[in-house]
């Protein structure tokens, strides 16, 4: 499947995927970035897309980030709508900064992970009872 791809900087190379197992591909920063001690900062991601037709791309950490870096996804993962593809659209990395001292996200650092889904909408019809039995809240299946 082919996806169309505007990168803001061409001197870095196109999202790859980096072995032949892998399903993510990995965002880089656009620019030099410092991301102050606690707090959130946005990494540009170097590139705008457009989601194929009932697909949607989700933003997701790599999982040496914040061994190596002391940085964290905020809201877990990011989203990337179908429709999220203007000319200022450009995909920014949310990150929260957990250590004491400035990171510097690096120009060309490998800093998020992208992939692909497949999407549906759906209606919703609503209905007083579901007719299911109630299975409980957090930790439920633990019992």
């Amino acid at each position: 499947m082919k996806v169309n791809i505007h990168r803001i900087d061409k001197a870095l190379p196109l999202p790859k995927y980096e072995t032949e197992g892998s399903f993510a591909f990995d965002f880089l920063a656009r620019e030099i970035t410092t991301i102050k001690p606690k707090e959130i900062g946005l990494v540009p991601g170097n590139v705008i897309l457009k989601c194929p037709q009932n697909m949607a791309l989700l933003i997701l950490p790599r999982s040496s980030t914040p061994r190596k870096k002391s940085l964290v996804f905020p809201h877990s993962i990011g989203l990337i709508d179908q429709d999220y593809c203007g000319k200022e659209d450009e995909i920014l990395i949310q990150v929260y900064n957990i250590s004491e001292k400035d990171v510097v996200v690096e120009r060309g650092e490998r800093i998020a992970q992208g992939l692909f889904v497949q999407t549906q909408k759906i209606e919703f019809e609503e209905v007083e009872d579901l007719e299911h039995p109630s299975r409980g809240g957090f930790g439920s299946t633990d019992k």
